[in-house]
């Protein structure tokens, strides 16, 4: 049981399911009156990422795998509410070019969407799930060695500073350089170049000018911190010299099949080699004296942050109102892209009340994603004003986004990328129906509100019965009245000839000349 500053009182429980590229974790956990209570544990050595090719594929053996490993965690988590359950993926996922096939097994399988997260996105839960669990005010520096990427972040406190994901595992560098489990001086010191050519010019960021202790987040630095303590060679505490010493283990040993440590896992038997050779070449480009294993890991970031995300939904009253990062990352797009700030408000407020009126009971992740699309929607106006939708979904898909999923990135920019134009081809990726939902009230809201200011918002509503959708203007016949008309009657047109739904404009223009 470890201490931990949140604030939530009603001691819910969470699921956090990480896809890791040599192990699935879930973690069932509760917050309760600011402490954190692990409820339950599995962990499984599924090696998904050594079943990538160097073409990226993912095989179907370790498919196979990591879809038998979700049917067993299936059952524990009936128990936790849907909404406090996320399931996040690494780096093999990011990697693999058919990744989509797997991710849609595995949800099927799962009974939970799976959010794709990106590197940085990886090292801020995890500085998260540290900071939370082992608070302290120094100056840190947390190492997070994977299956196939590493993460390093700086922070002090509860807030990250510097963030980096590099594309280095110990499962890849095993791949690479004990591929047949022998263990050799050559193996080792071209094991530990690769390593250091792939940190390049990120290991200045994290020198240790920039931090006063080191922690170690991954199940590589414990277990090596594990064999040093059983070996009697230090107090668990991970030295240079007691990476040597494990080093020589193993090259005294020759093979993997000869390796006789104590206090070696089975499940990290095969990457230990690798393992030491990342940690050894961070130890000295980085001059780490001493490194401990930390008490959080990318798992209790998870649940973190989606605690915080439930809390900003619902204030505490007599408390400090909190907020979900996603909110603020898209305020900070808004500052760098220059967005117009008051006709993204107009915009926003005008897509959400269709959407409200038509889609009361969708899900409140699709509200939201509705929102940033809107906040967003004229990114691309910096780039150029021909077709900034699409220089807008560009730039919102591949940017640095903190708190953002890939998933979530990409149904935002595809948004983004279809407020005006055409509509998507029924030949390209399908769309659900929440999407086209979505889109179509983000595409009526930038209509309503063409002339940058609040146009007919007041008195529009939108009335669905099935597939027809029927779209009401108050009356009048101003001239903002009939151009609005006018784009309305375009938009109407565009939808004739698309499989999803049909659009119908119901208003009355009075007689006489435009006022």
């Amino acid at each position: 049981m470890l201490a931990t500053p949140s604030h939530t009182l009603d001691g819910r429980l969470y699921a956090a399911l990480d896809l890791g590229s040599n192990s699935f974790r879930l973690e069932i956990s509760r917050l309760r009156q600011g402490r954190y209570l692990r409820q339950d544990y599995l962990k499984e050595s599924v090696r998904l990422g050594a079943g990538l090719s160097r073409h990226g594929r993912l095989n179907e053996d370790a498919m196979r795998r990591g879809l038998a490993c979700l049917a067993r965690f299936r059952d524990r988590l009936d128990a936790v509410p849907e909404a406090q359950v996320r399931v996040v993926a690494t780096q093999t996922l990011r990697e693999a070019v058919n990744r989509d096939s797997f991710v849609h097994r595995a949800e099927l399988v799962l009974g939970h969407p799976i959010d794709l997260i990106g590197g940085r996105e990886e090292a801020r839960l995890i500085y998260l799930g540290v900071s939370r669990l082992q608070p302290a005010k120094r100056t840190r520096l947390v190492i997070d060695i994977g299956g196939r990427s590493t993460e390093l972040i700086l922070g002090r406190g509860a807030e990250a500073t510097a963030t980096e994901s590099f594309g280095v595992g110990c499962i890849s560098l095993a791949q690479r350089h004990f591929p047949d489990g022998r263990y050799t001086p050559e193996a080792f010191r071209a094991a530990q170049i690769t390593a250091a050519a792939c940190f390049g010019p990120g290991l200045g960021t994290f020198g240790a000018s920039h931090w006063q202790e080191a922690l170690g987040s991954s199940g590589t630095v414990a277990s090596i911190a594990d064999i040093l303590y059983v070996n009697k060679i230090t107090d668990g505490t991970v030295t240079p010299a007691g990476l040597r010493w494990c080093i020589e283990a193993c090259l005294q040993a020759g093979r993997l099949d000869r390796l006789d440590l104590p206090g070696l896992e089975p499940g990290h038997r095969a990457v230990l080699a690798s393992g030491l050779a990342i940690l050894y070449t961070l130890a000295i480009h980085l001059d780490i004296q001493s490194l401990l294993p930390a008490r959080g890991a990318l798992r209790q970031g998870v649940v973190f942050d989606l605690d915080d995300r439930l809390n900003a939904q619902h204030i505490l009253p007599g408390r400090p109102s909190p907020t979900d990062l996603r909110d603020l990352t898209v305020q900070t797009l808004q500052t760098r892209f220059q967005v117009d700030g008051r006709q993204a408000r107009r915009v926003h407020a005008v897509a959400l009340m269709l959407f409200d009126q038509a889609w009361p009971c969708a899900p409140r992740e699709a509200r939201q994603q509705l929102g940033w699309a809107a906040a967003l929607h004229e990114t691309g106006r910096l780039v150029s004003h021909h077709e900034p939708h699409r220089h807008g979904a560009y730039l919102v898909e591949h940017a640095d986004a903190p708190g953002f999923s890939y998933n979530e990135q990409q149904r935002i920019a595809a948004l983004i990328g279809t407020h005006q134009g055409p509509l998507p081809s029924e030949h390209g990726t399908p769309w659900d129906d929440t999407q086209i939902h979505q889109m179509l009230c983000l595409r009526l809201a930038t209509l309503i509100c063409h002339g940058r200011d609040q146009g007919l918002s007041q008195g529009t509503t939108l009335h669905v019965d099935r597939q027809q959708v029927r779209i009401h203007l108050p009356e009048g016949g101003t001239s903002l009245h009939l151009r609005t008309t006018h784009l309305l009657g375009e938009e109407i047109y565009l939808w004739q000839r698309a499989p999803h739904l049909r659009l119908m404009l119901s208003s009355r223009t009075s007689p006489g000349f435009l006022r």
